[in-house]
């Protein structure tokens, strides 16, 4: 089942790209080149009329020298429950909780919640130290290019690389999970 942003989010997502664009003076098609998204996409992207993946935007952030959690607004003055970036239908749903960045890493928490036959893929295409999840409640698939590994509620595991990687619920019942990734810094920290 696929899912996305909410409008709104989209929206405002999308003037933060392009005012993070002119800031540095970049064109949509240096901007394209920088990270490997067509320039139809960031331009649908920055008029709030397209439904980007997590992996697109990492591209876009690491394209303009910053990172995922600033272009969703997260940060110092983060809302205190985080900012909705998926959904689905279902009850599906993904929330940037914080992110911290320093001189080497950014560092995302997030919020999950997964129901049914609702997949959600990680891995952004942007190398990665990897990521930590912790199961709260029912339990989770997470499957790779080495198999499938199940973990229980109250269960943690190590996911050493950050791509080729589904999330799913157990059974397809539901999965409630926090993550922790760490991505290295791509150009300056943002201001």
């Amino acid at each position: 089942m696929s899912g996305g942003m909410r409008p709104a989010v989209a929206a405002s997502l999308g003037a933060r790209i392009r005012a993070a664009r002119q800031e540095l003076d970049l064109s949509v098609a240096a901007l394209a080149e920088n990270s490997d998204v067509s320039r139809r996409m960031l331009t649908q992207i920055e008029l709030g009329q397209a439904n980007p993946s997590i992996a697109t935007l990492d591209r876009i952030a690491a394209g303009l020298g910053t990172t995922f959690a600033a272009l969703m607004g997260v940060g110092a003055d983060a809302p205190p429950d985080g900012v909705e970036v998926w959904s689905t239908e279902n009850g599906s749903w993904a929330v940037l909780l914080d992110a911290i960045d320093t001189a080497d890493l950014s560092v995302e928490t997030w919020k999950w919640k997964l129901v049914g036959e609702d997949v959600h893929p990680g891995g952004s295409g942007v190398p990665s130290a990897g990521s930590m999840v912790h199961v709260i409640e029912g339990s989770l698939e997470v499957t790779g290019a080495s198999g499938t590994q199940v973990l229980p509620a109250g269960a943690s595991a190590r996911l050493l690389t950050d791509s080729g990687r589904t999330y799913r619920a157990g059974d397809a019942q539901v999965a409630v999970f926090l993550s922790v990734s760490l991505q290295p810094r791509i150009g300056p920290l943002p201001s």
